[in-house]
């Protein structure tokens, strides 16, 4: 079982300003001559943690980690004005050339493997290697299992939690009713809906409910933000022409080196995503992890991310 690499501060911080309203925080960590490779946060609007720079040798890896769109560092916090899909990967870019890399391996879990497929199926001539987990290929069937009905027969306690602050007339379009609120004037609003929303992800994100990462979203910024772009992506279709466009797409990839780690009882992006991409993908070398719910830290995804960072390092 692999654990974390070490603890480990950034050599480069900056600021890109990637339009005339969003500018991006980055930063590099590890070898700044090593194999470049870039980090994508979930969410959307999750925003970077140190603990996403220990899935990498820093002996091996140049580590590129930034704050999307109104994620994190990055502002205006929680705008969701020119915040879409396509301007993420066209900021994946921006960052590139501004690195001066020309291939790098790009590694996401779960808006961050949307992104990152999105991404390789856009530019694959730029992609060296991926590495996936919790995939989420943001199909409507998703959206609905996890904020409709599907999810709330596992989690039924904690399900009329996130739906407290919806009248019932409205619960039969929860993501669209939350929209809404996450866009209301009202601030008092706007929080009240952006806790339920963000705390019910965190409490079903684990194979065993965390109580710590349940209250990080006490922190108003960081619910705001996190709820109110995902609600706007959601609402959005993720800004995809069709509701299948990855799978539509994954031949323009096939012949990338590939690594998807996938937690057998992960609620918020159920293993069905996983396994479709591999049916389609079969080349991509899939890892279910028996004893794993969705997020990246939990001990058996962990291992299996870093695994799979260091089956990278010869290509």
């Amino acid at each position: 079982m692999r654990d974390y690499y070490p603890e480990i501060q950034p050599y480069n911080t900056g600021r890109l300003k990637v339009s005339e309203l969003h500018e991006l925080y980055y930063e590099e960590v590890g070898n700044p001559k090593g194999r470049p490779v870039v980090f994508l946060h979930g969410g959307p609007g999750g925003g970077i943690h140190p603990d996403h720079r220990r899935f990498f040798d820093p002996n091996h890896y140049r580590i590129i980690l930034f704050d999307q769109r109104g994620s994190g560092q990055s502002t205006p916090l929680a705008e969701l004005r020119e915040n879409d899909t396509w301007s993420l990967v066209s900021d994946i870019e921006k960052i590139r050339t501004l690195m001066g890399i020309e291939k790098w391996v790009v590694f996401g879990g779960s808006w961050g493997s949307t992104l990152a497929l999105t991404y390789a199926i856009t530019h694959p001539q730029r992609v060296s290697a991926l590495v996936l987990r919790g995939i989420f290929l943001c199909r409507p069937s998703e959206i609905h299992w996890f904020y409709q009905e599907g999810a709330s027969q596992i989690f039924p306690d904690i399900w009329d939690e996130y739906i407290k602050p919806i009248p019932k007339e409205e619960q039969n379009q929860l993501v669209k009713a939350y929209y809404k609120r996450l866009t209301d004037t009202n601030y008092t609003t706007q929080l009240e809906a952006a806790k339920a929303w963000s705390k019910w992800e965190a409490a079903t994100s684990r194979l065993i409910i965390s109580k710590q990462a349940i209250e990080e979203f006490d922190d108003p910024d960081s619910a705001i933000s996190f709820a109110r772009i995902e609600c706007h992506y959601f609402m959005n279709n993720a800004f995809f022409e069709t509701d299948n466009w990855i799978l539509e797409n994954v031949h323009k990839i096939r012949h990338i080196p590939a690594f998807i780690v996938q937690g057998r009882y992960d609620v918020v992006c159920p293993a069905r995503s996983a396994w479709d991409l591999h049916k389609a993908w079969p080349e991509a070398k899939l890892s279910i992890v028996a004893d794993a719910g969705h997020a990246a830290a939990e001990p058996g995804t962990r291992s299996g991310l870093i695994e799979a960072t260091d089956a990278c390092k010869p290509y």
